[in-house]
């Protein structure tokens, strides 16, 4: 992964707009990769699903808790990508109450298939997902990459959390300075 460009997607997000009436004042608005990432240090973790419990319970608030400690280290975001819609997304961090972290609704599982972690986790009904990783990302090239161990598609594992923790992935950032 290290030395590769990060895939040239575009994201299907809603973003909140107040010239929209009614109940729900959102618009649809495309995000491409190339936006996203060029020109700076980004973080992303990528994860099974919303409101799952390692998700939600560790690893997105830890990510929200460290964000001004990325910061510090010269990143300009951190990403959450999912292989879920962006109503889901918008509504777990709404419940979540993150506000530093970005969250990007990978629906159709394009940005998470061009990364090569996509896998099946029918043995708990719930079809493609992601498997858990994060990267550091330097100007659309990926130049730190934390995998959990054993990706599978039969569900062979205790869904691992530890390797693409944040602070791992600070550690990483202290010995390779932007």
């Amino acid at each position: 992964m290290i030395g590769r460009d990060v895939p040239d997607i575009v994201f299907k997000t809603r973003v909140r707009d107040e010239t929209v009436e009614g109940p729900n004042p959102f618009r649809w608005q495309d995000v491409k990769t190339s936006d996203i990432f060029a020109g700076k240090r980004i973080v992303v973790f990528s994860l099974p699903g919303a409101f799952t419990p390692t998700c939600s319970n560790e690893q997105c608030p830890a990510y929200e808790r460290y964000f001004a400690d990325f910061q510090k280290q010269g990143v300009s975001d951190v990403y959450c990508i999912s292989v879920n819609d962006a109503f889901v997304m918008y509504q777990w961090g709404k419940q979540l109450g993150v506000d530093k972290i970005k969250l990007l609704p990978d629906g159709s599982a394009d940005f998470t298939r061009r990364m090569g972690m996509l896998i099946r986790k029918d043995h708990v009904g719930f079809g493609e997902r992601s498997w858990r990783y994060a990267m550091i990302v330097d100007d659309g090239k990926i130049t730190g990459w934390f995998e959990e161990p054993g990706i599978n598609d039969q569900g062979l594992d205790d869904d691992p959390y530890g390797e693409s923790a944040p602070d791992k992935v600070l550690a990483w950032l202290e010995t390779h300075p932007a």
